[in-house]
C-alpha cells in the first residue's frame, strides 16, 4: 500500500486544537462520530487489553449539566493563575491558548457532541509509572486516531480534562459504572473552515538525543 504523504503529513500536521473555530450550529451526524470511531479502536492497546470505551453525549439537557460540572471544576482550578502568569511574562502564544480555553468552556453546552473516552480499570493510587503508562498508553493513541478521523473528514475537537476534577459528579450525571475511568473530554463539532496551518514548534533536532541524553 502507498500512501499519498503529503496528504499523510498535512493531516498529522495541521490537526489542531480546535475551540474558537467549532460550528455550534451544525448538527454532527450520528454515523460520523460512528465512522470516526470505527477508524479509533483500531489503534494499538497494552498487550492487546482493548479495556477502552466511549461514551458520546448528544443530548441537550445532559450536555448542560456536563458543561457546568465542566465551569465549575475550571473556577476551582489553577487556571486563573496559569493564565494570568503566561500574560504577565508576555507569552502571545500561550496566552492565546488560555484565552481560547475560556471560551470554550462558556460555550461548552454549545458543542454538538461530547465525547468521553474511558478505559476499564483504574490505576491504584500509588501504583508503579509503568501500570500507569500501560493504562493511559491503550486510550491516548486511539483518542489520537479519533481526532484525526475527525480532521479528515471536516470536523474538529480539542483534548481537554478540566472535567476530571468533577469525575464522580460526572460518572452521577452520565451514570458511569464505578470500575470505569473518565480520561478525556473531546468537544466535537464540524470547524468554520479548514485551513488550519502548522503550530509553532521547536525544530526536532533541538529536543532530540541519540544514544543519551
Amino acid at each position: 500500500m502507498e500512501f499519498d504523504l503529503a496528504q499523510t503529513d498535512a493531516l498529522l500536521s495541521t490537526t489542531r486544537a480546535v475551540r474558537k473555530r467549532l460550528d455550534l450550529e451544525r448538527e454532527v451526524p450520528r454515523s460520523v462520530i460512528d465512522e470516526c470511531l470505527e477508524l479509533a479502536v483500531q489503534a494499538p492497546t497494552a498487550g492487546n487489553s482493548q479495556t477502552w470505551r466511549w461514551l458520546v453525549i448528544d443530548d441537550a439537557d445532559l450536555r448542560a449539566k456536563v458543561a457546568q460540572s465542566y465551569r465549575t471544576a475550571l473556577a476551582e482550578s489553577f487556571f486563573r493563575d496559569q493564565a494570568h502568569a503566561a500574560a504577565e511574562r508576555g507569552e502571545a502564544q500561550t496566552s492565546r491558548v488560555y484565552d481560547s480555553a475560556a471560551w470554550l468552556a462558556d460555550n461548552l453546552h454549545k458543542v454538538p457532541v461530547f465525547v468521553i473516552p474511558c478505559v476499564e480499570g483504574r490505576p491504584e493510587p500509588g501504583a508503579h509509572a509503568a501500570f500507569q503508562a500501560s493504562v493511559y498508553g491503550s486510550i491516548y493513541p486511539a483518542m489520537w486516531s479519533f481526532q484525526l478521523a475527525l480532521r479528515s473528514r471536516g470536523l474538529g475537537s480539542t483534548l481537554t480534562t478540566i472535567h476530571l476534577f468533577k469525575e464522580q459528579e460526572v460518572a452521577e450525571i452520565l451514570g458511569v459504572p464505578d470500575g470505569i475511568l473518565q480520561v478525556a473530554l473531546l468537544p466535537v463539532a464540524y470547524t468554520k473552515g479548514t485551513d488550519f496551518k502548522r503550530a509553532v514548534r521547536p525544530p526536532a533536532s533541538e529536543i532530540t538525543h541519540w544514544n543519551g541524553w
